[in-house]
């Protein structure tokens, strides 16, 4: 076979060893090939609005837990300072409850305002919950790849925390629940009586039952408030290694706090500390009667 020559004709290409030229066309050149064969896949631009886009992905739920745990931290607080009232008297928490509903006076209509922090509260909750389900189901997918280098000691530290969070969750939620339906709604209060949250509250945890409930679901709270307050800043982020003993101490405090406060009323109310006092009085925020003529 006869060798055949280059086109600038400065020699002879060996049989074989040439690009082959297709028919009715000319061969493309060496670079062109190699580039071509080199250039990088292009993932198709996503659809997705850019918020969704970041909620997908694991770092975006655990920014999502993070603030609304902090949401959600700051009801239970500022519902804590609100039933302290419970100590002063009838008329002061009563009066409270008016406020909720009254605020922020005559710049909007009565609980439009307190309505709409409801459905913040809402909100936060379903989108806690959702994250919190769509990082267990990231967790479970990576887990047997993770485990090949995770120490037997620390995969049950994680998994007992792990546990912790996710039942305690389910206790809050079925909690939340029943004290909806025996103080807000009071459709598990027989004795309930609309604007009068002093005597409703009394009324409800005079029920040793449900004073042991109240007092357990605290319990779960303050567990599952200590394992996120703990964990909400590494999940934002923060995780410098000097704030690691402020971190827990503030965790623990917080929990410890939200604990002593709450269960503080059906001990209360058990111990008779506090009693019912003017029950069925219309308008609930005056001074009893009885109180009154006593003086």
């Amino acid at each position: 076979m006869a060798a055949t020559t280059t086109p600038s004709g400065g020699g002879t290409t060996p049989p074989g060893t040439g690009a082959s030229t297709p028919p009715g066309g000319s061969a493309a050149p060496a670079g062109a090939a190699r580039r071509a064969a080199a250039e990088p896949i292009r993932s198709r631009p996503s659809s997705k609005f850019l918020p969704l886009r970041f909620y997908s992905t694991a770092v975006g739920k655990k920014w999502v837990m993070g603030v609304t745990g902090v949401a959600l931290m700051g009801f239970v607080l500022a519902h804590l300072i609100g039933n302290l009232k419970l100590y002063l008297s009838k008329e002061e928490i009563n009066l409270y409850g008016e406020a909720l509903r009254n605020m922020p006076g005559a710049l909007l209509p009565r609980t439009v305002l307190l309505w709409t922090l409801r459905i913040g509260l809402i909100l936060a909750f379903v989108f806690h919950i959702h994250a919190a389900a769509g990082l267990t189901l990231i967790n479970r997918r990576a887990r047997p790849a993770a485990d090949r280098y995770q120490s037997k000691r620390d995969y049950v530290a994680a998994d007992y925390a792990s546990r912790t969070m996710r039942w305690t969750g389910v206790i809050i939620l079925l909690f939340l629940i029943f004290h909806l339906m025996d103080l807000t709604w009071g459709n598990a209060n027989p004795q309930f009586l609309r604007g009068d949250p002093y005597n409703n509250l009394i009324y409800s945890m005079q029920r040793v039952p449900v004073a042991i409930v109240y007092i357990l679901a605290m319990i779960a709270l303050a567990l599952h408030l200590y394992h996120g307050a703990w964990s909400m800043f590494q999940s934002m982020g923060i995780t410098n290694p000097r704030y690691n003993k402020l971190r827990r101490r503030f965790a623990q405090g917080f929990a410890l706090v939200i604990l002593v406060g709450n269960c503080s009323f059906p001990i209360a109310v058990q111990l008779h500390l506090v009693e019912v006092d003017c029950p069925g009085q219309v308008p609930t925020t005056q001074v009893c009667h009885s109180k009154v003529e006593a003086a």
